[in-house]
């Protein structure tokens, strides 16, 4: 049977691609919201100030606010049931109304005003340990400030400022009830449509993997291999929290079932990567047949790839019978061969696959953030900072330390910033803000911070070339704001510096509509903003810094001891029909999730004394032992085995427990945990019997990986 020719293979492949990128449209949803609740809000302030004649001046007040307002409405309202945004938009006319006093009183009284702005940055961030609304509120309420304090508002001007505020609450709160409302239901389908594609794309790489004609580039592949099995769990995770929501799922359907069926295919395409990436040294003829399934499956022709694997057991079989060096690779033939068929199988079932036992209230492994899986601010909370009983600063919780942190930064931006401008001296104080927004180490603050300047640098050659081309024609000026705001929401989660590239071509815009633009302003505000960046830096360096390789270790800490309960878990019943082990394997799979975010500086080069490569293997091999332990639960469900394999699983937990109290550093050599420790895993044996195979195979791998972590010398 022919597979499938190269043009269709490779546009399959793309749209899987695009497919896969964006879980549940989630990325596309919150761009075009935003870009929609912008324009639209802008429009709605510009009608109501010519109704009522307001001038030049208040007229580019009120567009502002109704574009801040509309825009930070349209994130803080996504994902919420329509009583809860009520309620939540409830308090936006509060907190920029309470800004906006403040800001009115001390206006004219400079030392007042800037000691104000340091004074305000701080309950801004203070208040964010209340919840997510209040993330949003502490902006809003420094944002009232801001416009309040330079734009020298007057009391008399005030009620028509928060009126305007008001006008833009109520119209981001319909956007989101009506256009902007997202459906549970809907956006489930979505993301396991992308769990779909994320799922070829695994099979399309280990088809190229095994290709025979293939010479060059197999590392590559292998790297590539692991990242997409990580892409997968992570939409797993999606599916995981967006099922908890109401009214997502079909009527009839269950989440335990839901969460069991996307186990279920998570494992098959595992076991997909695992036997492709055993079976790279296997004779040609052998690589041929994969290749053939694995390629028909990515093109998601399951009668195809049936088809072919029946020819790759034969020659698996022939193999095996064989004395010659292909009988080595009959065992991973098998296994891809079993797990394409499990995957197809699953694939075509249709109808919701009950648990044949109540399982209770389902609670998802994690919870959804505005829409989407939590940051690394999630983790960074719960760590420590390491400081000597003089340093009051090291006793306070995250919020608290990191308000400080905003405070110091933003005054010493003021400082410095007023020295190169007194009028526009603000732009340094919102780069030292944001430095503090959704950073938790020291090393997550000094990326944002240089994403900040890079993309003001190339945002402002772009910026100018469009000022110069759009100027005097109002249409395209608003064509390009509104395209910018669509594509930086969208690029934001890729890489910050998108979001700001995208902002600097706005801000060139609204110049420009202003008639304010020059090029001599935007390389001001791009000194103001390398000035505000290095503040940030330098506090996050210097004032209770939150060591991003501590972070990692906690995260490490948390991985290992939720491995240790899963197999605890999975020695704890003979059989497991009902999934009473699948919620400990999806939190698995969110400590990994954690893990990653958090490393993810080291993996740069950017920390003294730490390797990046070794970073990388060791985040490989994290993920390894956590599809290690997805397979030992899964084959653990009905299998007939002996006290032998649950005596394994709780010794083996009893050394993750130990393991996980002094991790190494990710990227350093050094063994932390306790030698005696260190010498019982490298004795630690696997059990073996007839029973049991599936279990054995997947507890001889994870202690082989853990060895590898742990034991230096013992890899290979």
């Amino acid at each position: 049977m022919q597979t499938s020719p190269a043009l269709p293979r490779r546009a399959r492949y793309l749209r899987d691609v695009v497919a896969g990128s964006d879980p549940g449209l989630t990325r596309l949803r919150s761009a075009a919201s935003a870009a929609l609740a912008m324009a639209t809000g802008l429009a709605a302030l510009l009608l109501v100030s010519d109704i009522r004649g307001a001038d030049p001046t208040a007229r580019m007040v009120a567009m502002l606010l109704g574009a801040i307002v509309a825009m930070m409405g349209s994130m803080a309202l996504v994902g919420s049931a329509p009583r809860e945004q009520v309620r939540i938009a409830a308090g936006f006319p509060v907190a920029m109304g309470l800004g906006m006093v403040v800001g009115v009183a001390v206006a004219g009284h400079t030392p007042v005003m800037l000691t104000g702005f340091a004074a305000v940055m701080f309950i801004a961030v203070y208040v964010r340990r209340f919840g997510v609304p209040y993330f949003f509120y502490g902006f809003m309420l420094w944002m009232g400030y801001f416009f309040a304090s330079f734009l020298h508002a007057t009391w008399s001007a005030l009620p028509w400022q928060v009126l305007d505020t008001v006008i833009a609450t109520v119209w981001v709160l319909f956007l989101s009830l009506t256009v902007m409302r997202a459906s549970p239901r809907r956006t489930l389908v979505h993301v396991r449509q992308s769990f779909g594609a994320r799922g070829r794309r695994i099979a399309a790489t280990v088809a190229a993997l095994l290709d025979p004609d293939r010479d060059v580039g197999r590392a590559r592949l292998l790297r590539r291999l692991t990242s997409l099995q990580t892409q997968l769990a992570e939409a797993a995770l999606i599916i995981e929290a967006w099922s908890a929501q109401k009214g997502a799922l079909p009527p009839g359907w269950t989440p335990q079932a839901l969460r069991r069926r996307i186990l279920d295919a998570q494992l098959a395409l595992d076991g997909i990567a695992l036997a492709g990436a055993d079976l790279v040294p296997a004779p040609d003829d052998v690589r041929r047949a994969a290749a053939a399934v694995t390629g028909e499956l990515s093109m998601a022709h399951y009668d195809s790839a049936e088809s072919l694997v029946g020819e790759l057991e034969v020659l698996a079989a022939r193999a095996s019978a064989s004395s010659g060096s292909g009988a080595a690779y009959a065992g991973p033939a098998r296994r891809l061969a079993s797990s394409v068929r499990s995957y197809v199988a699953i694939v075509r079932r249709t109808g919701d696959d009950q648990p044949p036992v109540d399982m209770g209230e389902f609670i998802p492994a994690v919870a959804l953030a505005m829409g989407d899986l939590p940051g690394s601010v999630a983790v960074a909370s719960s760590v420590e900072v390491r400081g000597g009983p003089w340093n009051v600063l090291s006793r306070l919780d995250f919020t608290t330390r990191q308000a400080v942190q905003v405070a110091v930064a933003g005054g010493l931006a003021i400082l410095l910033g007023r020295e190169l401008s007194e009028t526009r001296y603000y732009w340094a104080v919102i780069a030292a803000f944001i430095a503090f927004t959704g950073t938790g180490s020291r090393a997550e603050t000094f990326i944002k911070s240089g994403n900040r300047v890079l993309g003001t640098l190339v945002g402002l050659v772009f910026g100018i070339e469009l000022a110069h081309l759009t100027s005097g024609h109002l249409a395209w000026c608003l064509v390009v704001i509104v395209a910018a705001m669509f594509f930086g929401f969208y690029l934001v989660r890729i890489n910050y510096a998108y979001m700001i590239f995208f902002v600097t071509i706005m801000v060139s815009q609204l110049y420009s509509v202003l008639n304010e633009f020059s090029d001599k302003l935007l390389f001001l505000r791009l000194e103001e903003t390398v000035i505000g960046a290095f503040c940030g830096i330098v506090v996050g360096l210097l004032v209770a810094p939150l060591s991003t390789r501590e972070t990692a270790k906690v995260a490490q800490h948390d991985l290992l001891e939720a491995l240790a309960v899963l197999l605890r878990a999975v020695a704890g019943c003979a059989a497991d029909p009902s999934g009473a082990s699948d919620g400990f394997v999806r939190d698995v799979d969110n400590r990994l999730r954690r893990l990653t975010l958090v490393a993810a500086p080291l993996t740069r080069p950017l920390v003294v004394g730490n390797s990046p490569a070794m970073v990388r293997h060791r985040l490989t091999l994290y993920a390894g032992a956590t599809q290690a332990a997805h397979s030992l639960a899964a084959g653990m469900r009905f299998s007939m085995r002996g006290t032998d394999v649950d005596r394994a699983c709780i010794g083996l937990a009893a050394l993750l427990d130990g393991l996980a109290q002094n991790p190494p550093m990710l990227g350093s050599p050094t063994a932390g945990a306790d030698p005696d420790l260190l010498r019982s895993l490298r004795a630690w044996d696997v059990p073996s019997g007839r029973h049991s195979a599936g279990a054995t195979r997947s507890l001889d791998r994870l202690h082989e990986i853990l060895c590898e972590l742990f034991l230096p010398t013992a890899r290979g």
